[in-house]
């Protein structure tokens, strides 16, 4: 959720800021700050098959104690294991297949962890790796604009501790292959606490173990949750249920683990859950993970996508449009990142822009077209325009998000407005399929006929042109690969109104243009890029009267 809304971010900042932590340390290396970088020779040789993580959580301290099984499958020959895991946690012990390691057979300079193998693993055989590490993990500045732990103290001074790892990736704190694409197939969570505190974490609670001494111990399972979803979250917490009937025919789960005090506001905010479900029902297919939950917490930081525990920290602060926009936008990306999940960060787009974009859909479903516009009109003065949202090459999430050599905040805005557009050009009907399409990999989802995909910007465009029947080539090389905006040249002749595009990059741009004259609203098919209309003297001429379109308008700057 990166770049989204700064000035409620620096708002939160003050109010959620951690009381005792210090903030960026301990320092990481380059390649911990990095995820989705290239990966080594080695990893690329495996399938990450099953996570087992126990944690156990000292708030008092700022520590954390893990015990990592990680389960593998090597598709080539194998003789080294290559992990990634920052190395301010060190390793005290390294268990392959049951069997311990001598202390000389592992090493971690740079925050990749390199293990001897007793023995070379054939292709196709399988490796159970077990990690004990520990120490003080790294402490976001602003979480979660960048990763690490939440160290904080809730109102009435008990710990209160959360972890986002979006930009920086599941290596801060457990062991894994830092790339988008090496999600497990299972992930079971075992998180231990200090006594009359809570840990809600993804997937289903298997079961709390009360400890002799008062401690607890939180049993989570998840299926397919992706890397930087997986999430730690630790507090007195009090919790909200109930079960929403889908329009789907199942039955969904809804949690809510908020503070001891905001009982209301909590009540309240939980009344949007069942809603904001079915919209997205509605609007996009089933909800991905009925079979686990729907779950929020709330966080000492602003939120985050984790997969059936979404952070939230917005204060219970409705927005002008009268729901909770971050309630929202995280939950949007159930689908839009951990239902679907682009195999490059180069490709992020996909989650950001469709979650934006999923906002005004909803306020047009609450409140019709007018407030729409009003959401769309808003984003527009978000747009930057310096970097192309698509690069085409592999990227690292943080060079995506950093705006000096990426796109940064336009894969939210601009993309959304470039969605927009595109339900203008194809329609309602084969947009909707489109989404389903790249959300499910199917046009007619259903509960249990479907299972989380990776996907690709290359992808949604041979699903944009199967679905609308023509090569649409040209519309993404413009709004994807150009980091300007498109012009539409007006010229005036006697009793004509001459148009034509002019795009960054050169080449054919079609894209149909309304224009209103005296009221009644035509379309210009714009074939060949250009197109004109009569205009009768004194007659009010207004282009693109709907703001149908994305392009440059004569009130931008540049």
């Amino acid at each position: 959720m990166q770049g989204i809304n700064r000035t409620m971010l620096l708002a939160a900042i003050v109010l959620l800021s951690p009381a005792a932590a210090d903030p960026g340390k301990p320092p990481l290396t380059t390649q911990t700050e990095t995820t989705g970088g290239p990966l080594d020779s080695d990893q690329a040789k495996l399938i990450f098959d099953t996570a087992d993580l126990a944690f156990e959580i000292f708030p008092d301290r700022e520590a954390i104690a893990g015990v990592a099984t990680l389960g593998f499958t090597a598709k080539a020959p194998l003789q080294r294991l290559v992990i990634d895991l920052d190395r301010n946690l060190p390793v005290s012990a390294v268990a392959i297949d049951g069997v311990a390691l001598p202390a000389d057979a592992w090493r971690n300079p740079s925050g990749r962890l390199s293990i001897d193998l007793p023995r070379q693993v054939a292709a196709g055989g399988k490796l159970s790796a077990r990690i004990t590490y520990g120490g003080t993990p790294h402490v976001a500045v602003r979480a979660p604009w960048d990763g690490g732990f939440v160290w904080a103290k809730t109102p009435a001074g008990k710990p209160w501790v959360a972890t986002a790892v979006q930009g920086e990736g599941c290596d801060l704190f457990w062991p894994c292959i830092d790339y988008p694409t090496y999600e497990p197939k299972q992930v079971d969570l075992h998180i231990t606490v200090p006594a009359g505190l809570s840990a809600p974490s993804n997937g289903v609670l298997t079961g709390v173990d009360t400890l002799a001494d008062g401690r607890s111990r939180w049993n989570w399972r998840a299926a397919n949750p992706t890397l930087h979803s997986v999430a730690l979250n630790v507090g007195p917490y009090r919790e909200l249920k109930a079960v929403h009937s889908s329009r789907f025919g199942n039955q969904i789960p809804m949690h809510f683990w908020y503070l001891e005090g905001n009982d209301d506001k909590a009540r309240g905010l939980f009344a949007e859950f069942a809603p904001i479900i079915d919209f997205y029902e509605a609007t996009v297919g089933p909800y991905p993970f009925a079979a686990e939950k729907m779950g929020v917490v709330e966080t000492p930081h602003l939120g985050m996508e984790h997969q059936t525990i979404n952070a939230y920290g917005n204060g219970y602060r409705k927005a002008p449009e009268g729901f909770d926009w971050l309630l929202h936008h995280e939950f949007g990306h159930e689908w839009f990142a951990n239902q679907m999940t682009v195999a490059n960060w180069d490709d992020f787009w996909l989650h950001e822009a469709y979650a934006q974009y999923m906002q005004p859909l909803y306020g047009r479903a609450r409140e019709g077209d007018g407030r729409y516009m009003t959401m769309m009109r808003a984003g527009r003065a978000r747009f930057e325009n310096l970097h192309p949202i698509v690069s085409g090459t592999p990227r690292a999430a943080n060079l995506v998000g950093d705006a000096a050599t990426g796109p940064g905040i336009d894969i939210y805005f601009k993309g959304a407005w470039m969605l927009h557009t595109l339900r203008g050009l194809i329609g309602d009907a084969k947009f909707g399929e489109v989404t389903r399409r790249l959300v499910y990999g199917r046009p007619d989802p259903a509960p249990g006929n479907f299972t989380s995909r990776f996907t690709s910007t290359a992808e949604y465009r041979r699903i944009v042109d199967q679905v609308a029947g023509r090569d649409l080539g040209w519309f993404f090389d413009v709004y994807l690969g150009q980091a300007a905006l498109p012009e539409l040249v007006e010229t005036r002749a006697p009793g004509r109104l001459l148009l034509a595009w002019k795009v960054p990059g050169g080449g054919a741009f079609p894209l149909p243009v309304e224009v209103s004259v005296g009221g009644a609203i035509q379309t210009l098919a714009m074939t060949d890029g250009r197109s004109s209309i009569a205009v009768p003297a004194d007659t009010q001429v207004v282009v693109d009267p709907q703001m149908r379109v994305l392009r440059k308008l004569p009130g931008d700057g540049g």
